[in-house]
């Protein structure tokens, strides 16, 4: 690996989920870290800047900053949200805004945090979006790596089991025979951080990546481990959920009649260490109040 300390990255949603991990994991590599933010004042990203990040601010509606947070830059870590108020609009527009401006900096090495399916027509619209974002990379002949997690773990923070009359329940759209892929945020930042170390065997490369493969019983299973007593598994209707969210219908009946493939066993000959639900309960989940 050719020494490249000095070289700057410029990560985007350093103080979001999956772009924090990626900038925590540069940091702590020694790679230097710059992390563009909406306001550098922001609890977050002063806890980032404590971390060793220089935080700039950018807004990726405004080339200008753009331009400026990205100049001089080795590197890009692009990653954006469906959930800011014009959606899966936004975010491609986004995705292709900081894409063209990695362009006209002519940055070394691009990492794009997409999402496993993107490439598969799946009709989700937040897969599709990041679909989006990908043809507009490779159009522009970026030095590129896609990077497609599987379905958070951490996304379990806020929706793991709760009581009902006095029993834990894991509730899910997930079919029980349906084994679901997982990836932790912090693994995601592992990835990128390795890309970025190894150039010659990531670019161009569009990788789906996941930790663990469970079943929603197998689930419910780690989350008995950690409450110490049986955890029941109950099968919501992906039509029941449909009436609160479409957007989480559409991606639950995805994931009942296709499912994320990333290679586990592959990955984790490459990385034994990857978290598994079960490391990600123990240290992150904690069972709610009365329970």
């Amino acid at each position: 690996m050719a020494d490249r300390a000095n070289d700057v990255i410029v990560v985007f949603g350093g103080t979001g989920r999956q772009g924090g991990a990626v900038a925590r994991e540069l940091l702590r590599r020694g790679r230097p870290v710059r992390a563009v933010v909406r306001d550098p004042r922001s609890e977050s990203a002063r806890a980032l800047a404590g971390a060793g990040a220089d935080t700039v601010r950018g807004d990726m509606e405004d080339p200008a900053t753009l331009d400026a947070a990205l100049r001089g830059a080795y590197g890009v870590y692009s990653v954006q949200t469906f959930t800011g108020p014009d959606g899966t609009e936004g975010e491609t527009r986004q995705g292709r805004a900081v894409a063209d401006a990695a362009a006209r900096a002519g940055v070394s090495h691009f990492l794009y945090g997409s999402v496993g399916g993107s490439d598969r027509g799946s009709g989700v619209p937040h897969f599709e979006s990041k679909g989006r974002v990908e043809r507009h990379i490779e159009a522009l002949g970026l030095p590129a790596t896609i990077l497609r997690p599987a379905y958070f773990m951490d996304n379990f923070a806020g929706a793991g089991p709760v009581w009902r009359d006095g029993e834990p329940v894991l509730t899910m759209a997930l079919d029980p025979s349906v084994p679901l892929q997982m990836i932790a945020a912090r693994d995601i930042g592992v990835f990128a951080a390795d890309a970025f170390d190894d150039p010659g065997g990531h670019l161009d490369r569009r990788i789906e990546i996941a930790g663990d493969e469970l079943t929603g019983p197998g689930i419910a299973e780690v989350f008995a481990g950690a409450v110490g007593r049986p955890v029941r598994f109950e099968s919501r209707p992906v039509e029941e959920l449909r009436a609160e969210d479409e957007e989480m219908a559409l991606m639950f009946d995805w994931f009942n009649r296709h499912g994320y493939a990333a290679d586990l066993p592959a990955l984790r000959a490459q990385h034994p260490e990857l978290t598994t639900l079960a490391d990600w309960v123990a240290g992150n989940w904690t069972a709610p109040d009365g329970a």
